[in-house]
């Protein structure tokens, strides 16, 4: 059920998600889209702290009643993308696009804080709302910043949560998972360097792209041969460079590519596999190389008892039916670095309508949500805090 206060604000919701969408912004340079939110924050009445890991913002409620402190996180950043929907909100900045919902985040989060803002005298505890910068771009990403310059301490958080909209789910409902619901997403850069030489005489070369064909075969095998089955893992070279002509062998050859995983061991079991496969596929090749391993996303677990406190605040504001059980998925959310310090959930909101043609993926320059979900989104962020207060939204 969505509570009049919230419905009544569902064109202020829908605007403000249109002007983020209308002005994205990458990565750590939010200047317009922080200035925006803190704004609209101060302007509630709330305490508020600019230019936090650069352009992140932290506002905080005291509630009338003793009690937790409870963060709410939406991420503001936009993707690097052009935009080929022909709406009337289509972003107006070349080579930048909100394809993954955040400017939803935003406005669902600011708005939720305008109507828990109204009900100050029944919170108990207080509620630190953080807009993150640059989720989509890691490592770093925004959440370690933010988190290394204090924002779960003064009050110290003691339980966060976090929404994304999802178009793999249709609009009116709410996804969950308790545990492991998103992978740890890592990064890796190999450079070979062989001998260079013609073409027709091979023997005189050391080939570097034929020892990176090699691993891109041979890395297959740590997934299919090194990770119990009933585990998940992911490997994937998603570039390979390399040479100028059909008649020259280079000198150099590069793979750029990812690993995903949804266990912290089976992370350590991957990467020291693959290490030993390039050190052997170049030794037997005679080329040197150099690797560059990026740790990123942790593993983003789901505390089980939140989870479950989350689950019938959903059941309540979608119904039970409309709560549904996902499976792990392996992209990745920086979300998980502020899970691994203070218990919460990060949970999914059903964005998808086939029947408008509002489906298509997320990072594809054609998407686009229902914004019916941000009404949805909105009450899960308000009834959840009334929750944990001991009161009925």
């Amino acid at each position: 059920m969505i509570e009049p206060d919230v419905l009544g604000l569902k064109d202020e919701l829908v605007q403000l998600r249109r002007t983020f969408h209308m002005y994205p912004e990458i990565e750590f340079e939010l200047h317009r889209t922080s200035k925006l939110v803190a704004d609209y924050l101060e302007s509630i009445g709330l305490e508020v702290k600019r230019n936090i890991a650069r352009t992140g913002v932290v506002a905080l409620l005291k509630g009338n009643k003793p009690g937790k402190t409870l963060m709410l996180r939406a991420d503001m950043d936009a993707l690097p993308l052009q935009e080929l929907n022909d709406v009337p909100y289509k972003s107006k900045i070349d080579g930048a696009m909100h394809s993954c919902g955040h400017d939803g985040h935003t406005a669902m989060l600011l708005v939720a804080a305008k109507v828990l803002a109204s009900r100050k005298d029944r919170i108990a505890g207080n509620i630190k709302f953080v807009f993150q910068p640059s989720e989509e771009r890691f490592p770093p990403g925004g959440a370690i910043p933010m988190i290394e310059e204090g924002v779960l301490e003064n009050p110290k958080v003691d339980m966060a949560f976090g929404i994304h909209l999802w178009n793999a789910l249709p609009v009116g409902t709410v996804g969950l998972r308790a545990g492991p619901l998103l992978a740890a997403a890592d990064e890796f850069k190999i450079i070979l360097k062989g001998k260079g030489g013609h073409g027709a005489y091979p023997h005189a070369c050391r080939d570097p792209i034929v020892a990176a064909s090699e691993l891109v075969l041979a890395f297959q095998t740590v997934v299919s041969r090194s990770v119990d089955p009933l585990e998940s893992a992911v490997v994937t070279v998603g570039k390979l460079q390399s040479g100028t002509a059909f008649n020259i062998i280079p000198e150099t050859a590069i793979l750029e590519g990812t690993v995903r995983t949804l266990n912290e061991q089976i992370r350590g079991v991957v990467k020291k596999r693959m290490e030993r496969i390039i050190r052997g596929v170049c030794e037997a090749h005679e080329i040197d190389f150099e690797l560059d391993y990026k740790d990123g996303t942790a593993v983003l677990i789901n505390d089980a008892e939140l989870t479950k406190m989350v689950r019938k605040v959903a059941e309540e504001v979608v119904g039970k039916e409309n709560v549904v059980e996902v499976p792990p998925s392996m992209g990745g959310e920086d979300m998980s670095f502020f899970l691994q310090k203070v218990p919460g959930v990060f949970y999914l909101v059903g964005s998808a309508n086939p029947a408008k043609g509002l489906d298509k993926p997320h990072h594809s320059p054609y998407f686009d949500i229902d914004e019916d979900a941000l009404l949805i989104g909105t009450q899960m962020h308000v009834s959840l805090v009334m929750k944990i207060s001991g009161e009925d939204a």
